[in-house]
């Protein structure tokens, strides 16, 4: 970072680069994993789960009498507030859907040109467990897939997943519940084993493993993106808030200790009070071992000399969650390109979008978000072209590819179009 050469700026705190060697061990390691399962089905996925996670499994799938279980653990407060980010989730899908159209046009005379917006068949949505119970991913994983007409969705969470994560996911729309969790139930998803069918396309954020999983079976199956683990990017200027900006950014900082936070200002006294109060707040986290973690390695302060080099930056940096807290922040958000999803002010923390306000936290990472957004009802939708031609368009187009076939020296293919204007051509 940052990955090309930026005029104007310095660091007054600089996160570690991940080394050549630590990418080549994730990739050894998940590369075993997927081998395995793949080789070994099941077995493997109960092996794994007493290596990484301390259960011995009985079953692989969550039975409906363990989800009914589930759902009477769950506090009448949880199950109201559950069911209330489910609307947001669903009306924001559906909103989304909505914008979406299929298409059928007549370029020239008789030829028909158009697309139709097909659901994928059968979807993997991986829900994390990890450190801590996130309700919420379920819902931002499954409900996109429900309202986009998704029939099957097949859903992989940890063993030990807190109980509201699995009525979560059945409250969401989930087909299928099975306890596996990291690299290897990526790898069952995207193989199949004789217990957990394989899937069509693998969606959902995760640790490094998961991450470097998906991004070893795309191909065989689709992925939404590489989504993990946490980035927040944050632009500040001289009117931004430290006590603010620290909280935002060590909120982000408790996900995961390879999670990357970074705080970019026009303003070293806005850096520097910052940094000081990271350093005060740790203390007062109940998860400061895991924030403490990320911030040493992977926090960093940056510096920029103007706007411009300050939007450089971000754009290059390309955060999951990008926070803007300067005066002109609407004035600004319009000009960034590369984010997985824009907070603009003071009051819109990424904390908001990730439990409950409807927009999916399911998003970009590790620059991706240059490429693509995050998880949205789109991405479970195909969108696949048609054509039917009339004679009288034959008569435009058909010259045409014969002569552009000669000049390609594809004679196949230069007999195909000619055959409908001359069927004695061969």
């Amino acid at each position: 970072m940052p990955r090309k050469e930026i005029a104007g700026i310095s660091y007054l705190k600089k996160p570690a680069e991940v080394t050549k060697a630590e990418e080549t061990e994730l990739r050894d390691l998940v590369a075993s994993v997927l081998r395995e399962v793949a080789a070994n089905g099941d077995s493997a996925l109960k092996k794994f789960a007493q290596q990484f996670d301390k259960v011995d499994l009985d079953s692989i799938e969550v039975t409906p009498a363990e989800l009914e279980a589930a759902g009477k653990k769950c506090d009448v407060k949880l199950l109201e507030d559950m069911r209330y980010g489910i609307e947001r989730i669903t009306q924001f899908a559906q909103a989304q859907l909505s914008t979406l159209s299929e298409l059928e046009v007549e370029t020239i005379p008789g030829l028909h040109l158009g697309h139709r917006l097909i659901p994928i068949q059968r979807v993997g949505c991986y829900v994390p467990g990890g450190r801590y119970p996130l309700l919420s991913s379920a819902q931002m994983v499954i409900i996109p897939a429900k309202v986009a007409g998704v029939k099957d969705i097949i859903v992989c969470t940890p063993p030990n997943v807190h109980p509201g994560v699995l009525y979560a996911a059945h409250l969401s729309g989930a087909t299928r519940i099975f306890r596996v969790g990291g690299a290897q139930a990526i790898a069952a998803m995207a193989y199949g084993t004789e217990t957990i069918p394989k899937v069509d396309k693998i969606v959902g954020p995760g640790n490094k493993y998961v991450n470097e999983a998906k991004r070893q079976v795309f191909g065989l199956v689709g992925i939404d993106q590489l989504a993990g683990p946490s980035e927040i990017g944050i632009l500040a200027d001289d009117s931004a808030d430290p006590k603010v900006l620290a909280a935002d950014l060590l909120s982000q900082a408790e996900h995961d200790t390879e999670a990357r936070v970074i705080l970019m200002t026009t303003s070293r006294a806005i850096g520097e009070a910052t940094i000081a109060e990271v350093e005060r707040q740790l203390p007062l986290m109940k998860t400061s071992k895991t924030a403490e973690a990320a911030w040493r390695r992977h926090g960093g302060v940056v510096l920029c000399d103007s706007q411009k080099s300050l939007i450089e930056f971000s754009d290059d940096w390309a955060a999951e969650h990008l926070e803007i807290h300067t005066r002109d922040a609407r004035e600004l958000a319009k000009k960034l390109t590369c984010y997985g999803s824009l907070f603009i002010g003071y009051s819109a923390a990424v904390v908001f979008s990730d439990k409950i306000v409807g927009t999916n936290h399911t998003l970009p990472t590790c620059a991706a978000a240059k490429y693509t957004g995050g998880l949205w009802v789109g991405s479970f939708i195909k969108t696949c072209t048609h054509q039917w031609i009339e004679p009288k368009a034959i008569e435009i187009i058909a010259p045409i590819c014969v002569r552009q076939s000669h000049r390609e020296s594809l004679d196949g293919h230069r007999i195909s179009a000619e055959i409908r204007i001359n069927y004695n051509v061969v």
